[in-house]
């Protein structure tokens, strides 16, 4: 399996983390039963800046939770074709990690509860497994916030 750019960034963090292909993703019953697979959108707010939510893949995002989890008065998904030169990832390879800009991120607050996430890898069919906490680590401008539905 090729290492991609977000395994480059853990590695120089030295956050311990398994990539996984998605079909070991979706053969791991620990991470589907326990809902610990991990979606990253990215939004635009009323105010022009951008904003990125790292929710369950089984959820969907709040938006009205969402602009209030960043302080502005309303978020909108950004349009398909704007999320590969804003961030450099493709629709179904986005991480919240290794963006061409630092975005302020929001993860759900269910990850905090947990002892592993899966979040993409910045590969279509890729991710990476690893402590939220050092997701959170990883991440600057980040928080906790209850945002999925």
């Amino acid at each position: 399996m090729e290492k991609t750019n977000v395994c480059r960034i853990l590695d120089r963090h030295g956050i311990a983390y398994t990539q996984k292909t998605t079909d070991e993703v979706n053969a791991d019953r620990n991470l589907i039963e326990n809902g610990l697979i991990f979606k990253t959108l990215v939004t635009v707010a009323n105010t022009g800046e951008h904003f990125v939510f790292v929710v369950p893949v089984d959820g969907t995002l709040d938006l009205k939770a969402a602009a209030k989890a960043v302080g502005v008065k309303k978020i909108d998904m950004i349009p398909q074709k704007e999320l590969l030169p804003l961030t450099g990832y493709v629709h179904g390879g986005c991480s919240p990690v290794g963006m061409k800009k630092e975005f302020a991120t929001v993860i759900d607050s269910f990850a905090e509860l947990n002892d592993l996430i899966c979040v993409s890898a910045g590969h279509v069919d890729y991710r990476v497994v690893l402590d939220p906490d050092d997701l959170f680590r990883v991440l600057r401008k980040v928080k906790y916030a209850e945002v999925a539905k």
